[in-house]
Order: structure tokens, then sequence, then C-alpha cells
């Protein structure tokens, strides 16, 4: 697979500040590193998993969106992954429509799906976050080439994920996955980054409209769900009786939201920095940073440093990524100093030559904890970094 070299990233750096030189050329590396974990075979990054490698694509995509000299290497893991990526799915086409029974890896078809719905049930696994986290890879890989066919295998998995709605909470949402026990906060953010970016990306103004809908009712739900609790924070899920469960403020579930919610910005049309979906997602953001900061302003799950789990390990990435878009759309000093400081911190504490980052951004790096999930957190947040 072509990887870039940094010496196009310097080549890009004329005429750009000297802080955002540094910026590019940290994030650059930190890709050539990512891209040594790039396994062609499968579409996947060696050492993390399904839903994980998802989340790789999606930030090599924003850094292509920064830095054209990434574009070769950017749509070259596209092709492939797109390619042969679902052969590593572990549980192909598990279901998510009652009516199908055989997790048998056969692309599923019926009436009325939109284009590219019978593919994606290929990237679907039967835990609805996973199933979205590959819809929004595919929006991001969309937006660095404009491939219609990516669009269309994210339209292919909101439609498959529409017909688990509502979750079992009975007046909206999703449950986590095709079993039905738990409302979780994430797949719903998901759902509504989803639709919300489907909105502002489709060709049709009936399209536009259907994903739109989605989102807005999506919202409605989720703001008075209970999921958001007394500190702008957002729990893990809801209890059995559909009321904030109190569980883990994990740093994706600020995240994701924000994405979500500014998108949402977008698609209604409204130019406002002060609009109500803005106040939402500024609030969350503050909550999230008062619990999540530590006093030089570096991000931290409450897991660190010995006891995050393969999926943990992704979380904090994804809380800058979306910070960063919302801080696109409404700037704000703090935002930027956490983006700044965390980015800063993993680059001088918590990294190896060889390998990478680790997980705990202050440092020092645990070289037995790096792989491609860290590794991948790590360049959201270098990417958010470059202005």
């Amino acid at each position: 697979m072509h990887t870039t070299t940094l010496a196009l990233a310097l080549a890009l750096a004329s005429g750009t500040s000297a802080t955002n030189y540094t910026a590019m050329t940290r994030a650059v590396t930190a890709l050539n590193t990512l891209q040594t974990y790039y396994n062609p075979t499968t579409g996947i990054w060696n050492t993390c998993g399904w839903w994980n490698g998802a989340n790789c694509l999606t930030t090599l995509a924003n850094l292509s969106l920064k830095n054209s000299t990434v574009n070769d290497t950017a749509t070259g893991v596209f092709e492939n992954t797109f390619r042969v990526a679902t052969n590593t799915n572990p549980y192909p086409a598990r279901g998510i429509d009652a009516d199908y029974t055989a997790a048998n890896g056969t692309a599923y078809t019926i009436s009325g799906q939109p284009t590219g719905a019978a593919n994606a049930s290929l990237w679907l696994d039967g835990s609805y976050d996973d199933d979205m986290w590959w819809g929004m890879a595919w929006v991001a890989a969309y937006d660095v080439t404009g491939v219609t066919d990516y669009l269309d295998l994210a339209e292919g998995v909101f439609y498959h994920l529409s017909r688990a709605w509502p979750s079992l909470c009975g007046n909206g949402g999703l449950d986590s996955d095709y079993t039905h026990v738990y409302v979780g906060a994430i797949s719903n953010e998901l759902f509504l980054a989803l639709g919300a970016s489907l909105a502002n990306r489709v060709a049709t103004n009936s399209s536009r409209e259907y994903y739109l809908d989605w989102a807005k009712r999506q919202w409605a739900w989720f703001e008075s769900s209970g999921l958001i609790n007394a500190n702008h924070t957002i729990n893990d899920g809801l209890t059995g009786a559909c009321t904030n469960n109190g569980m883990t403020v994990w740093s994706y579930n600020q995240g994701v939201i924000l994405g979500g919610l500014v998108e949402l910005h977008r698609a209604t049309g409204s130019h406002a920095s002060n609009s109500t979906y803005l106040t939402a997602a500024g609030k969350i953001a503050q909550g999230a940073i008062a619990a999540l900061a530590d006093e030089d302003d570096v991000i931290h799950e409450s897991c660190e440093p010995d006891a995050c789990d393969s999926n943990e390990t992704q979380f904090k990435g994804i809380f800058i990524r979306n910070l960063k878009v919302l801080q696109g759309v409404a700037p704000n000093e703090t935002y930027a100093r956490v983006i700044n400081a965390s980015a800063a911190s993993l680059w001088a504490n918590d990294r190896t030559d060889a390998t990478g980052f680790g997980i705990d951004w202050s440092g020092p790096v645990d070289a037995a904890t790096v792989n491609a999930s860290t590794q991948s957190s790590a360049l959201d947040a270098l990417v958010a970094a470059i202005w």
C-alpha cells in the first residue's frame, strides 16, 4: 500500500505558519506509523478490532482533507477496504431486520431499500454502534473522494438501522444491538450524526428532507431521554426503567453528539452561532472538558492508565475529533486550548519512535499498550491541532 512520505508533507508546509507546519508534519509522521499496521489482505489495521478500523479510516480521511499529499494513501485505503474488509467482519449481516434470520454473510435485499443497502448488510455485525461507525467512515471517505458508492453504502447502513427504531424504551431511539436488551448513548448519538450527515450530502431535496426529519426526531428523543445529566455530560445508557443509569462518562459519548449537533445545525440551514443545536453542543462540550481534562488541559479516560480495554483506547480521539468540528462553527478558546494541549502532550510524553502512541496522553508511554487503536486515537488529536 502506498504511504505518504514526510518529505511531501514538508513540501506542503511552504507558506503555512510555523505552528501549522509542525502540526502537519507530526500528523503525517503519525499516519505513516499507523499505516504500518494496515493489512491490505483484510482491509483492516492489525491489532485493533472491527469498529476501531472504521475510526482508523475516518481519521485518515480527515487528514487527507487537510493535506492533499496523503490523498494517494487515503484513496488507496478506501478502495481496498471497500473491496475486501467485509471478509473480516466477525458477524456479517447479523440481524437488523426482524424478517432476516440467516446470519450467513449474504447481501440482504428487500423492496424499497435505497441503493447500497444490500451491500451495507455485509458491513453490519449486529452491534448498532459498530454498524454506524462504518457508516460515518464511508461518509468521511465520500468527503475526500466524491465517490458515490461510499455515500450509497452509508445510506444503506442508515436504512437498516432505521428499521430497528424505536428502542425498547418505546418512544424513540435505538437499542445497542440486535438483542434489544440495553439502550446505550453511543448508538443513539451515531444515529443522529449519520442521519444529519446524510442530510447534508445526498443529492435530492426529498432525500435531504428524509434524513433531516430523522435527525430532528432523534435529537428530540435524545434530549428528553435522560441520557444528559445535570452536569451536561452524557452517561453510558439507560436503565431498564428508561432512566439515566449513572454509568461512566466516557469521552466518546461527549464527542459524537457534538459532531451530530453541528451536522444538524448545518442541515437546518441555520447560520447563527447561537442556534439551539450549537447551544446544546456547547453545554455538553464545556461539561465534558470539566469532567475529563486535567490541570494541563489534557483529556483523560477514567480507565487510564492500566484498565482501558481495546474499545476504550479509541475513545479520546473521537472526542477531540468532534470537539474540533464544534470549534469550526462555534469557536471557543477553551476548546482550542484543550485540542492544542492534548496534541502537544501526547507528542512530547506518550510516544515511541518505533511503534507510536500509547493510552495516557500525559505519559509516560507504555510501549506494551501501543497498537493501531491508540495510534489512530492520537492521530485524531494531531489532526485536530492543524488549524
